[in-house]
């Protein structure tokens, strides 16, 4: 396994400030690159994701792969379509594999939701992208120190922390973010 190369954290007000920085990171990426979404359930991986295909130019109405699993996105000019995974239901390497994500990654932007210790092995050089919302009262039925995120709290600040791993990242410091 490659080890981490280099890593920074921010934090952001807003779903805007959090799309903002999506965007500006989406706009840096290149085919071949393959993000790893972690956070708890309304930490704003897919919000992410739809400032990342901003970034990249694709077509528009990202939204949750959740019951379909893969979601592809072409891109409105000369970049790398966005492949847009959830793997949370996803129980197993082999199901992982069964999604034939190696077709499509060294021609797309590949981002893999829930993807955590599931997707590394599918390229040399990834981005692992952390979500954190700020700790609430836990709600019923979860577990100890998570919140149930709510609509009215979308806008909420979280925290961002970036891990970049491989030799693609060695010289490829993303900047400030927001």
């Amino acid at each position: 396994m490659t080890g981490l190369v280099w890593s920074q954290e921010f934090s952001v007000a807003s779903v805007e400030e959090l799309q903002g920085a999506a965007t500006s990171i989406g706009s840096r990426l290149a085919a071949g690159d393959l993000l790893i979404l972690t956070g708890e359930l309304g930490a704003g991986k897919t919000t992410f994701t739809q400032g990342l295909g901003r970034g990249l130019g694709v077509r528009e109405g990202i939204i949750s792969p959740t019951f379909v699993l893969v979601r592809n996105h072409p891109s409105l000019a000369d970049g790398p379509a966005l492949v847009h995974v959830d793997a949370y239901r996803l129980e197993s390497d082999s199901e992982i594999d069964d999604l034939d994500l190696e077709s499509t990654l060294d021609s797309s932007v590949t981002v893999v939701e829930w993807g955590s210790g599931r997707v590394e092995h599918l390229a040399e050089s990834w981005l692992h992208i952390t979500l954190v919302r700020p700790a609430a009262s836990p709600a019923a039925g979860s577990p100890a120190g998570q919140a149930a995120p709510t609509d009215d709290d979308d806008d909420e600040p979280r925290q961002v922390r970036i891990e970049a791993f491989g030799p693609r990242w060695v010289d490829q410091q993303l900047g400030a973010l927001v």
